[in-house]
């Protein structure tokens, strides 16, 4: 076995494992700490005033206005003896209920179709002035709707809230539908019409299944907008038919404020919203994103 010169004076290199520089790791490592403290402080801006309100709601009104009870106090239920009992918060919860499910019921109803026909049609005109009815501000429209539902005599009854609460959910539907049978394929209803059926039928047995995380997207929304809806139901709701969001003010009075009556009944606007959006949060991205892409 013969050896030559060059083999001998070549050294023999073994590429090894190959180590990500310092000042990558520091960027990296910098970056992940950024991140951490920004997400922090985010959810300590919005996590700040649900924990002052969900604590306050068990205060007497001298602990509330007392520093040294901020975290340690005696804790009451009198607050929400007060909104269960005194408030009849009850039927309260039953009207803003009743409304959002009807106003939310009744919008899917005609705008699905509505939604439908102007994407496969491009009817942008339509497309537009469904647009415009969701820049115009609501408290413009209320003047002429007291007016009109005054003569009609239907101010105080759930009719009239229902209207108008479909004002802002019928505009909401249909404009997160319409994206959303943009990115459906048309080809899929072409078959089925082909296989027999007519332009209604592809679109209740094909495009509709189809679109349900849409649809449920466009429920979630146009319930929530309407729970948390004030300024309608100020002027048009009547004794009976008052919602949360008007009720909560009957705690503050002319000279004084129950802070502890006001958080209690805050408390119960928030949690049920709060519960849906927690359990409703994976439908409601997967229904936006799902319209955001065609094809």
């Amino acid at each position: 076995m013969t050896t030559t010169i060059e083999e001998l004076a070549t050294p023999d290199v073994t590429p090894g494992p190959r180590s990500t520089p310092r000042p990558r790791r520091r960027k990296v490592a910098s970056y992940s700490i950024f991140r951490v403290v920004m997400l922090t402080l985010v959810v300590l801006t919005f996590l700040a005033p649900l924990v002052w309100m969900v604590l306050a709601s068990f205060k007497t009104n001298v602990d509330i206005y007392n520093p040294a009870a901020a975290l340690v106090f005696t804790p009451t239920l009198g607050n929400y003896e007060t909104v269960f009992g005194q408030a009849n918060y009850l039927q309260y919860i039953f009207n803003s209920f009743w409304i959002g499910f009807a106003s939310t019921v009744l919008s899917l109803v005609l705008g699905l179709p509505a939604a439908y026909s102007m994407s496969r049609f491009v009817m942008k005109k339509s497309a537009g002035l469904v647009l415009m009815a969701r820049v115009i501000p609501g408290v413009s429209l209320l003047v002429p709707w007291y007016f009109i539902f005054s003569n009609l005599k239907l101010v105080g009854g759930y009719e009239v809230l229902i209207l108008s609460h479909m004002f802002v959910a019928l505009p909401l539907i249909v404009f997160i539908m319409m994206s959303f049978f943009d990115s459906l394929p048309v080809e899929l209803e072409e078959q089925a019409q082909v296989d027999g059926l007519t332009p209604i039928g592809a679109f209740l047995r094909i495009a509709l299944p189809l679109s349900v995380p849409g649809v449920a997207t466009a429920g979630i929304l146009s319930f929530i907008f309407s729970w948390n809806n004030f300024m309608f139901a100020l002027v048009l709701s009547g004794s009976k038919t008052k919602t949360l969001p008007v009720a909560i003010f009957d705690f503050v009075a002319y000279a004084s404020i129950d802070w502890g009556g006001l958080m209690a009944a805050a408390v119960v606007i928030t949690v049920p919203i709060m519960v849906i959006a927690l359990f409703t949060q994976k439908y409601i991205v997967s229904g936006l994103t799902a319209g955001a892409t065609k094809g």
